[in-house]
């Protein structure tokens, strides 16, 4: 008896994990990553720069893209962890996934997932526009092609995850109608693509000497080439920005100051400072790094303020 109990405590993978409390609608939420939702908040990053932000109608809106870009993002997380359920009970921590665990039955996540899949983007021609209608469908359509096979294949990996940032920063000028920038798109995406390739640099020198990884294709990285796309990304997301923040467009500030070119110093810090995580291979989650170091949240407060003060030309 004692002999089967301790076989059982080495083999935890032959089993799920305990269900948590709370039931079904408790495990959908657990299962929609509402950690994950705070990259939504991305949507204000177009009308922000065109200083677009606080008219009420443009509140509603994007409150609205909000919570239906969202609900995509939910639809991919529940499709996929019903893909991998099998897999993730064999796995030490997302054994505890709802799904992987029991408390959501795999063709409730399935159906759940496929409903928020066409409900999210039929809701977004009906309530916001045509534009945002085809960039939900475009991104729920990349991230479950991610989930079923581009996340094997070597460099689309890295360039799906950044698109998925770069479609959040982009819906929230097409929901409004605002024409987005070459700077704009240039710094966003090549600063998307500096976080994740930073986190993917991260987790190969933590999983260096191991048995196994948790993403079997960072066997086939090399630290050098990851550090090598990172320290690329930050260098053409800086670029972009400073050229950005140097183009007046014709016309002059009336400001105290001229707060956008002074904002390139509090951007290019903030580089920096998160360059330290990628560099110690600790730079986990985006949201992750920036909310527990209060040095990177306050430039990134500074840089907001500045930022401001350009778009109000205070």
């Amino acid at each position: 008896m004692t002999e089967t109990a301790v076989l059982r405590q080495r083999t935890p993978e032959e089993r799920p994990a305990p269900p948590r409390g709370g039931g079904l609608l408790a495990g959908l939420l657990r299962t929609a990553r509402p950690k994950q939702w705070i990259k939504n908040v991305l949507v204000v990053a177009a009308p922000a720069a065109a200083g677009e932000l606080f008219s009420r109608h443009a509140l509603h809106q994007l409150a609205l893209v909000f919570a239906l870009f969202t609900a995509c993002a939910a639809a991919v997380y529940l499709v996929n962890d019903a893909r991998d359920a099998d897999a993730d009970r064999a796995h030490p921590t997302k054994r505890h996934r709802p799904v992987a665990a029991g408390q959501v039955p795999v063709p409730v996540a399935y159906a759940v997932g496929g409903a928020l899949a066409v409900l999210a983007p039929a809701a977004a021609a009906w309530l916001c526009s045509p534009a945002v209608a085809a960039l939900l469908t475009a991104y729920v359509g990349m991230q479950l092609a991610y989930c079923v096979s581009l996340k094997h294949v070597l460099v689309v990996d890295l360039a799906v995850v950044t698109t998925g940032f770069l479609m959040r920063a982009m819906v929230g000028g097409l929901a409004l109608g605002i024409p987005l920038s070459r700077w704009f798109l240039i710094t966003t995406g090549f600063g998307a693509l500096f976080m994740v390739s930073a986190k993917r640099y991260s987790e190969a020198v933590q999983m260096a000497g191991e048995a196994g990884a948790t993403r079997a294709l960072l066997t086939e990285y090399t630290t050098g080439y990851l550090r090598f796309v990172w320290q690329l990304a930050a260098g053409v997301a800086v670029l972009g920005y400073c050229l950005w923040a140097m183009e007046e467009g014709g016309v002059p500030h009336t400001s105290v100051l001229p707060w956008r070119q002074l904002s390139m110093v509090a951007f290019i810090l903030a580089v920096l400072r998160y360059a330290v995580f990628a560099d110690r291979g600790t730079a986990g989650e985006p949201e992750d790094v920036v909310l527990r170091d209060r040095a990177l949240a306050l430039i990134g407060l500074v840089w907001v303020a500045m930022y401001g003060l350009a778009v109000a030309n205070w």
